[in-house]
């Protein structure tokens, strides 16, 4: 959706505990995944980050932040997103388009490809492996991250939650987790989404990975609204 890099700047110190990190992981299955591993989410290309969200200590976020079958993202990342968007469109069309992960190319311009690794109706252990590009910053290469997402929550029609590491060359995300929850309103759907990353390279330049995180999902949001609103207005809605 939108993610991972190896910095020359020092890793930037912090009050917690952190656990130790590995500075790369090959792509295997996702053991915490997307980037929107969940975390993985994705990297928007060549576009202008929003300001990332007020700053909120992690006792806050760990309380309110957003969850789906009890569980939501990494309380202790530096890297997190948050941020939701109204679709005037079906609650079953809006889901529908979220969880049919091979049709995401073909309205989500970051993704370049997207594939199952099981069959069936996407559920808690689906596992799945997708390609986004990310942008050269001025301490890593462009490259294109290589993401293997688990599905480790899923209630129809209301959130599913994915983890895993993306990898590319010279660059990596140890660890993104990615909760997304859908809630009729009036007229429509609110689509709420937060996202956290781990990993020493990302956490390096924690201002510049927010802003890329940030970017994806407030890009990601926008191509599931208008492609959702347009289902919606097609003959067949």
């Amino acid at each position: 959706m939108p993610s991972n890099s190896p910095s020359s700047l020092p890793v930037q110190p912090s009050a917690r505990r952190r656990r130790p990190r590995t500075h790369a992981r090959t792509a295997v299955t996702l053991t915490a995944a997307l980037a929107a591993i969940g975390v993985l989410a994705s990297t928007a290309p060549a576009q202008a980050a929003p300001a990332p969200a007020p700053a909120r200590t992690a006792a806050a976020h760990h309380a309110d932040g957003l969850k789906c079958q009890g569980r939501g993202t990494d309380s202790d990342a530096l890297i997190r997103y948050r941020t939701d968007i109204v679709i005037k469109a079906p609650l079953s069309t809006v889901f529908k388009l979220q969880t049919d992960i091979e049709r995401w190319p073909s309205w989500q311009a970051p993704v370049l490809s997207a594939k199952r690794l099981d069959h069936g109706p996407l559920r808690a252990g689906s596992q799945f492996r997708w390609t986004t590009p990310a942008p050269a910053t001025p301490t890593t290469p462009e490259t294109t991250l290589n993401i293997t997402s688990t599905v480790r929550g899923l209630d129809r029609n209301s959130c599913i939650r994915w983890t895993g590491p993306a990898v590319g060359e010279g660059l990596s995300i140890d660890e993104g987790v990615h909760v997304w929850n859908f809630t009729k309103v009036k007229g429509g759907v609110r689509v709420q989404t937060e996202e956290t990353w781990t990993g020493a390279q990302v956490e390096a330049d924690v201002p510049l990975a927010t802003s890329m995180l940030g970017a994806g999902l407030e890009q990601w949001l926008r191509e599931l609204k208008t492609t959702a609103e347009a289902h919606a207005a097609g003959p067949c809605a």
